[in-house]
Order: structure tokens, then sequence, then C-alpha cells
């Protein structure tokens, strides 16, 4: 691992880049700095850092986009990732974080390809595919911190208007971080180390939240469809590198 000065710099700067994404798309914290951070610190630490950031972030970001939130849309899935939330705290102790990545990675990376090429297949009954959406979404947020892709995937494909998919993928996020939080915490995952770089971290997310935030209100529907797959593609072949010992 290197020493803690370069840790920090390093880790600083990935937080400010993951907040900026965050804010502009209403997702992508855990993305970016799930396999930037874990190459400089340990799975088991890097989890619930990116946990409580997350939650910090989107709180932020809920003063923008809570109006356009659609609960019945979304129900369903919250409470799926809840339950799947533990699981995957449960997974993080027990397996090979590298082998999660490579799955992950590869998944994601492919899924995200597929849509970006034009392949959609919109789902009929949207509520009762969400369930297993959000399960898969809770135990890969539990494991790996990255939750994100199977949401985001599934509401793209769906063809969600842009205020929705950042509202309703913002309070998502929420709402499974709160449910993350307490096993992490039970696993004895929040220790003083992970506690001492949150604290490091918060004013480089905060800045770079607000200023997503801000960037968003001038990126077209087009423009923020290509760009969420973009960062879901570029979170996933870092995943994989990770995974593979390249990065």
């Amino acid at each position: 691992m290197p020493d803690p000065s370069t840790t920090l710099i390093f880790g600083l700067l990935a937080v400010a880049v993951a907040g900026g994404i965050s804010g502009l798309t209403g997702f992508g914290f855990a993305l970016v700095t799930a396999p930037l951070l874990i190459i400089v610190l340990p799975p088991k630490v890097v989890i619930p850092i990116i946990a409580l950031l997350s939650l910090l972030s989107h709180v932020v970001m809920l003063f923008q986009t809570y109006r356009w939130i659609h609960l019945r849309r979304i129900w369903l899935l919250m409470l799926a990732g809840v339950i799947g939330a533990p699981i995957g705290t449960y997974l993080l102790l027990v397996l090979d974080a590298q082998t999660l990545k490579a799955i992950i990675g590869s998944v994601t990376t492919l899924s995200a390809l597929a849509l970006l090429s034009g392949f959609k297949r919109p789902v009929q009954n949207e509520r009762l595919a969400s369930a297993p959406v959000g399960l898969v979404s809770g135990i890969l947020g539990g494991s790996t911190g990255m939750s994100g892709p199977p949401v985001v995937l599934f509401l793209t494909n769906q063809g969600t208007d842009k205020q929705v998919f950042r509202a309703n993928v913002n309070f998502y996020f929420i709402v499974l971080a709160c449910s993350t939080l307490p096993s992490q915490l039970i696993a004895g995952l929040m220790t003083n180390k992970v506690l001492n770089y949150t604290i490091w971290f918060c004013p480089a997310l905060l800045f770079s939240t607000l200023f997503g935030m801000r960037l968003a209100q001038r990126v077209d529907e087009a423009t923020f469809g290509r760009l969420t797959l973009a960062v879901v593609i570029a979170s996933g072949l870092s995943a994989v590198a990770s995974a593979l010992g390249l990065i």
C-alpha cells in the first residue's frame, strides 16, 4: 500500500472527480471511487467510506431533485435493494474481492456497451422487473460499493426522463446507503481509519457535488444519456483492470 500522504492525495482527487460526476448525473460516486480507492486502500476500508460519502453526496443532491421523485415507480426497487444490502455485506467478509470486481466489471461494461449501441428492450411490467434489479444492486452495494450499474442500466433501458432519472436514482441510493450502514457497523467495518479518511474527503466531496449539480442544468437529454453510459463503461473497465492487477 502507498504511504498515507499519497493515499490521501489520491483519494481526494478520486472523490472530487466522483462527486462532480455524481452531482451531474445523480449517480456514479461509488462507480468511480470504488475501483480507484481500492488501488490504495483495502476493500474493507473502501466500502464503508463509499457508503458514508455517497449518502452525504445524495442528501445534498436531494435538495435539487426531490420534486421529480416517483415513489410509486421505485418503492419495490428500494425494498429489494434494502433486502440485498446485508447479503452483500456478508459476501464482502467471506468472498474474494478481486473475483467480485472482475465479474461485476465485465457484466457492467458489456451491458452498457449494448445500450450505448442502441440496443434497448423496455420491460412492460417495470415494477415487477425492478425487484430482481434492486436485489442485485443491494448485494453489489454491500459487497463492492458498486450498487449503481443494475439500476442505472435498468432505468436507461426503460427510457426514463433525465430529471426523473436523476431524482429516482438519487433517492434510491439514499435509502440503500441508510440500509447498508447499519450492517457495516454491526460487522465491525466502521473503524477509526474509515472515519478519519471520510472526514478528510468531505470538503472535496461537497465542493465537487455542488459543481456537478450546477453543470447538470446545462446538459441536454441526449448528451445526458450518453454520459451516464460512458461513466458506467469506464467504471466497469477500471474494475476489471484493478481485479487483474493492471492498475
